[in-house]
């Protein structure tokens, strides 16, 4: 382990892409999920609107493209109508997304939540483990039973990273308690969404949080009298009797950035993981219930983590076999951070 420092990368090779004149920027989104729901794609959606209002600029997207070969035809198709950037914002169109850009080197492609970078490729994310954190210490502040509910997509890192960051949460305010997960391998089907929501409450659960694109496990908590975590973006309306706050994106600020660097020509590639501090990652106002004593708990440890002065992943942690992953004194790095495949104590998967 050794101390983290920001990630910020800068390839170094830059890629010749021209300045462009009034009226001639054109923006395109790839979503994998649909954008009227309130999940994922609806926060990446939020983002190109405020992109949108950048005077002589045209946004398009196309949503529900699937990660693979149709994520490569719909990127490609897009590139060849003349867009000069095209975000792609899936893990799964990291491949697809490269194999595109070397046969259009005058389009810049930017990728959320991957690793490559190219000469017209950058990618970025944020360190939503820091909301993660936030929601947590709610969750463990409002569970009477200490079963706390964690409907999850896939087994990958990011995912990983986001439980074990929600656990910690909690059992910094409460070090009894359990985070129970129940997979559904699926970014976004709410009919398994529903089914490991009911899983996990028939299983004691009492707090209901999410790493899904649909807010179905915030309806199934409200419908089974729980209270729950959104993810990506403010919730509430989904569940107004039970939603306690959300784990939210805000991407406009960094694609107007991003747009308008490509505009003035002055773009370049690089990596980019975004945290509190930049705004793109953040926590939706709290629910009613949420008492006052609890919120400024959060809102403190929220400035903390913002100015740096305190990080999640310090050690001491322990996985889920009582062995030290985190010695006492460091912070995990951010390759450890993004290469992360083992749970914390108190995670307990559902199988």
């Amino acid at each position: 382990m050794r101390r983290s420092i920001p990630f910020f990368t800068l390839a170094l090779f830059f890629a010749f892409i021209p300045s462009l004149g009034a009226g001639d920027l054109r923006v395109g989104f790839v979503y994998n999920s649909p954008v009227g729901d309130a999940g994922w794609a609806y926060a990446q959606d939020m983002g190109r609107r405020a992109v949108a209002v950048l005077p002589g600029t045209q946004t398009s997207f196309v949503d529900s493209v699937p990660e693979g070969p149709d994520s490569e035809r719909t990127i490609r198709a897009m590139a060849a109508q003349g867009y000069n950037l095209i975000f792609t914002t899936s893990y799964g169109f990291m491949e697809p997304t490269l194999q595109v850009a070397r046969d259009f080197p005058q389009t810049v492609f930017m990728h959320c939540s991957g690793f490559k970078t190219a000469k017209n490729v950058g990618n970025y994310f944020g360190r939503m483990y820091q909301a993660r954190y936030l929601t947590g210490i709610v969750a463990g502040g409002m569970t009477k039973s200490k079963v706390l509910g964690y409907v999850a997509a896939f087994p990958i890192p990011e995912v990983i990273r986001g439980i074990n960051a929600f656990t910690l949460g909690a059992l910094s305010v409460n070090p009894q308690i359990t985070v129970r997960v129940a997979w559904t391998n699926s970014w976004y089907n709410p009919t398994l969404e529903r089914k490991a929501t009911e899983s996990l409450l028939a299983a004691g659960a009492d707090v209901i949080a999410q790493h899904q694109d649909s807010p179905e496990p915030q309806r199934v908590a409200q419908e089974r009298g729980a209270f729950s975590i959104g993810y990506s973006s403010d919730m509430s309306h989904e569940a107004p009797n039970a939603h306690l706050t959300a784990a939210i994106w805000n991407w406009g600020p960094l694609y107007r950035k991003l747009a308008e660097e490509v505009a003035a020509g002055t773009w370049h590639p690089t990596s980019l993981w975004l945290g509190l501090e930049s705004g793109v990652v953040d926590i939706a106002p709290f629910g009613p219930m949420v008492p006052s004593s609890l919120r400024e708990l959060v809102e403190h440890t929220k400035g903390d983590l913002t100015a740096g002065k305190t990080t999640v992943f310090t050690g001491p942690v322990k996985d889920q076999r009582g062995e030290v992953r985190i010695p006492a004194g460091l912070t995990a790095s951010d390759s450890d951070l993004r290469d992360m495949t083992w749970f914390v104590r108190g995670v307990v998967e559902d199988k």
